[in-house]
């Protein structure tokens, strides 16, 4: 197997249930023509406030979700699982019962939809920029930041092979 490397990126998904979208640059990495695409092995998300500190709610009896997706598409909100070009997706459910005595979850559950490793060859990705986007729901206390790694490979592929990917996945 080729040498891996990690791609980080940390994005604000607010508390305001809109849609926020950043573009991550993969142009380093990929290049249909030349026949280089990236191979993404694994994805792994945490959902956290601007120190990287656990989420707090806005007040007991209270639940909220952030859902954040990796897309090879720019979107203009979160996509079904089944969407072509949904590379991962995932949520983080948090609650707060009303006899909590600390603003922070009493309980909460971190699950992916779609993740790079959970197939057996990772997710090939022949475009030039990945999306990262997310919304979080109103009862968080302050912003929700969702933060990735991705481990990578740079990997070869015919040229004609790497340009249907990339058309795929446009």
């Amino acid at each position: 197997m080729a040498e891996s490397f990690f791609i980080r990126h940390t994005l604000d998904i607010g508390n305001t249930n809109a849609f926020v979208q950043r573009e991550i640059d993969l142009g380093a990495y990929v290049d249909a023509l030349s026949s280089t695409i990236l191979k993404v092995h694994r994805c792994d998300v945490a959902f956290t406030d601007n120190t990287g500190r656990s989420l707090s709610m806005v007040a007991a009896d209270t639940a909220s979700v952030a859902q954040f997706q990796l897309t090879t598409q720019t979107q203009a909100d979160i996509v079904l699982p089944g969407d072509r070009s949904v590379i991962a997706a995932g949520k983080i459910e948090a609650y707060t019962p009303s006899v909590a005595s600390s603003p922070l979850a009493a309980s909460s559950s971190n699950s992916f939809d779609i993740a790079p490793q959970l197939y057996t060859n990772g997710y090939l990705v022949a475009t030039e920029s990945i999306y990262l986007g997310g919304a979080a729901s109103t009862n968080f206390a302050g912003d929700v930041y969702v933060s990735i790694v991705m481990e990578c490979t740079v990997e070869k592929m015919s040229q004609a092979k790497a340009m249907s990917l990339a058309l795929s996945q446009q």
